[in-house]
């Protein structure tokens, strides 16, 4: 069993890492107060952005385009998802409504795109390639898991989620962030601008998402083909499973990780090699719906959520 473990970490490692930045961003815009259906969306974006970028640059900057592309990534996630913060902020519209636009205008513009740049909407990039961290890689239990065929994504994202930590707990600006989305009229009072705290969390969360699209581009998928498979909404239900906090969403993302990769590499393991296939492919969803279930009744979201903010009443 602990060689099967061993197996498989690096796999379920790699498919938790987006879902685990993405996450990241919708707890940032969430915690302002912001709902922000639109993730999945703006990790096509962001995988879009890549693929372009790096498919140019590629053949000239080789792996250092790797790097490139996930900056245009964020940029272009943090752009795209101005969309969402000018519908919901400014004009004050229905937040899921605005977010789900979102998710249909990126699918169709970026398959129009690639199409037209391809011709087949299909774009192949040389993704990044995995290595050992020497020395930590040997220290006994978690060496092979945590340290053994990994890749720079990853720790660029636990660097994130600790960012994300201390900016949220102990800056100013979380502690305004997190207020706009428990009281907003409060904030208003005390002479904080909500609108720019929404609008500046809505961003980060587009450059999360993207980042998360690109990722997935730049590690195990090295396509773009106008999806991301549905980890926009997964990175949702991990946010909700983890309680708004970072900590919980590192967990729920772990725990929807090794759950999708079991799923994936059951038939390699003769323990689960008996169980019908269906079953197991459709096993993370089922455990997620169950999740949600369970959980909704103590999740404890943030009051103002999905609430617009009008500043002429306070």
């Amino acid at each position: 069993m602990w060689q099967i473990l061993q197996q498989i970490s690096p796999y379920a490692i790699a498919f938790a890492i987006p879902l685990l930045i993405t996450a990241i961003g919708g707890l940032y815009s969430e915690r302002s107060g912001v709902v922000n259906i639109g993730l999945e969306g703006l990790m096509v974006i962001g995988s879009f952005a890549a693929a372009i970028t790096i498919s140019v640059l590629q053949p000239i900057m080789h792996s250092q385009a790797l790097w490139i592309g996930l900056l245009a990534a964020v940029l272009a996630g943090a752009l795209f998802s101005l969309l969402h913060a000018f519908a919901s902020i400014s004009l004050q519209a229905n937040q899921v409504i605005s977010g789900t636009a979102i998710n249909m205008i990126a699918g169709a513009i970026t398959v129009f795109i690639a199409r037209n740049v391809t011709g087949s909407g299909n774009i192949q990039i040389n993704p990044f390639t995995r290595f050992d961290i020497p020395v930590l890689n040997e220290v006994p239990v978690v060496g092979k898991l945590l340290f053994s065929n990994t890749y720079a994504t990853t720790w660029l994202t636990l660097f994130i989620l600790t960012v994300a930590y201390f900016v949220l707990y102990r800056t100013v600006f979380g502690l305004r962030l997190r207020a706009c989305g428990e009281h907003p009229q409060a904030v208003a009072s005390a002479g904080v601008n909500v609108q720019f705290i929404r609008y500046a969390a809505v961003i980060i969360s587009g450059a999360c998402a993207g980042l998360g699209g690109a990722i997935i581009l730049t590690t195990y998928s090295g396509e773009f083909n106008g999806t991301v498979f549905g980890l926009g909404f997964l990175a949702l239900a991990a946010l909700i499973f983890g309680q708004w906090k970072p900590l919980g969403i590192l967990g729920a993302t772990a725990f929807f990780g090794y759950a999708s990769t079991i799923a994936t590499s059951a038939q390699a393991i003769p323990a689960l090699a008996q169980i019908p296939g269906v079953a197991l492919k459709t096993f993370p969803y089922i455990v997620t719906l169950l999740v949600l279930v369970l959980f909704s009744k103590t999740s404890q979201p943030p009051r103002a959520s999905g609430q617009p903010f009008d500043h002429g009443k306070r």
